[in-house]
């Protein structure tokens, strides 16, 4: 029998599947992107789900960890009850004068991931709505789609690697994500 590895998509929260509200940390600010749930469903049926977020509000002490970390357990509550499992919340709580390993486009949660939930990171993919997502998955030499959700629109001119696709919204994105996944050599996009 053949060793198979697991794939992966690497999600940003913010912009990406909720609503960019700022510093995110009470359940009454919560609000879904149309569709992102949807897509959420879509995309477990084949992938591993994990979220990878810049949390600098807890650094800028906007709220404490403890705030985001009961933030985390709600939303991951509620993704639960609508039947999607995410793996994982990785999140780096620094500001970027701290120059820490863990602040996107580092990959270094992508690595860790990698590590203890053997990732095919060459059937893996990440979306976001960032800049910086898009240079964590050249980095980690993973396929990107970039969103127009979020910061999408007003940072698409930021780029400074190309993406993969880029997504009017997370639904938007999985469909491709799906039809990629169908294709034997993803390097033949």
């Amino acid at each position: 029998m053949q060793y198979k590895m697991t794939k992966a998509v690497f999600l940003d929260r913010d912009g990406t599947i909720n609503e960019d509200v700022g510093d995110l940390y009470l359940p009454e600010q919560l609000k879904f992107i149309p569709g992102a749930i949807k897509a959420l469903k879509m995309l477990q049926e084949r992938f591993l789900l994990f979220i990878v977020t810049n949390q600098s509000g807890i650094g800028r002490e906007a709220f404490s960890e403890t705030q985001f970390l009961a933030f985390d357990e709600y939303f991951l509550g509620l993704m639960r009850e609508q039947g999607i499992l995410i793996q994982n919340t990785y999140f780096c709580p620094h500001v970027k004068e701290q120059s820490c390993v863990c602040k996107k486009p580092s990959i270094h949660f992508i690595r860790i991931a990698q590590q203890y939930y053997d990732i095919d990171l060459t059937r893996s993919f990440v979306v976001g709505d960032h800049p910086h997502d898009i240079e964590m998955a050249h980095n980690a030499e993973i396929k990107s789609i970039y969103l127009l959700t979020g910061h999408g629109e007003k940072h698409r001119k930021n780029l400074k690697v190309n993406a993969d696709f880029i997504a009017k919204d997370l639904y938007q994105a999985s469909t491709w994500i799906i039809e990629k996944d169908g294709m034997k050599n993803y390097a033949a996009s």
